[in-house]
């Protein structure tokens, strides 16, 4: 049972993940006229394929959705053998849950990356060799916060048009995000006290071999 509360949680972000994402793909038009308006316009739902990585970005080689695709699935092997160890070795209860969101955003986008392009119409990367390992992840997440426009006498993009936030995601990818960020603003209070406490006790066994050392300072007569 141990393990299975915490894994428990990267199975809810798995389902709500593909939940979501196949609810977009069967009942949304892709692109601005799919959009729908969520909370006024800075959060909308807006359905576009991402054939690369986290956030749009994408890999410009052709073997690249390959090789990520198998990157993502050797690395939630990975990840899911060092949830297995944490909570093994009850490692801190935060540093658990992020990893579990970790993974269970890492299995979301493999299932789209793996098999997608195989069982969803025109989901495959066109010319793709093979559908398998070529799927195309569903991204439907998108909050453009702000739309301004930069000043003219700002130098190279003086003049443009500027949007945050640009990229849209998907529930996977924002576990992912919410777990580096656990991990990076983890506590480290009570490793600190451990470390103070095993340097104390080095210093009180040292002093206690300089009492008990005998002297050799001793005059021969």
């Amino acid at each position: 049972m141990k393990y299975f509360k915490y894994f428990f949680i990267s199975f809810f972000i798995i389902t709500i993940d593909q939940v979501s994402k196949l609810l977009v793909h069967h009942y949304m038009q892709m692109g601005s006229i799919g959009e729908v308006m969520v909370i006024g316009d800075w959060f909308r739902l807006h359905y576009l394929l991402n054939p690369g990585m986290a956030f749009g970005m994408e890999i410009d080689w052709k073997y690249g959705k390959l090789a990520l695709s198998l990157l993502r699935l050797v690395s939630t092997f990975g990840i899911a053998y060092w949830v297995y160890y944490l909570v093994k070795t009850k490692a801190q209860i935060i540093l658990t849950i992020a990893s579990t969101l970790i993974l269970g955003g890492a299995i979301g986008n493999v299932i789209d990356s793996v098999f997608y392009g195989v069982f969803i119409e025109g989901n495959a990367i066109i010319g793709s060799p093979t559908p398998w390992f070529h799927g195309q992840v569903i991204d439907m997440l998108y909050f453009p916060l702000i739309e301004s426009t930069f000043p003219e006498w700002l130098p190279i993009w003086g003049g443009q048009d500027f949007l945050f936030f640009r990229p849209v995601f998907n529930i996977a990818d924002s576990a992912i995000f919410v777990g580096v960020v656990l991990i990076l603003f983890l506590p480290k209070k009570q490793e600190d006290k451990n470390t103070d406490n095993q340097t104390n006790k080095d210093i009180e066994n040292s002093n206690n071999d300089s009492i008990q050392e005998p002297s050799s300072d001793v005059s021969e007569s």
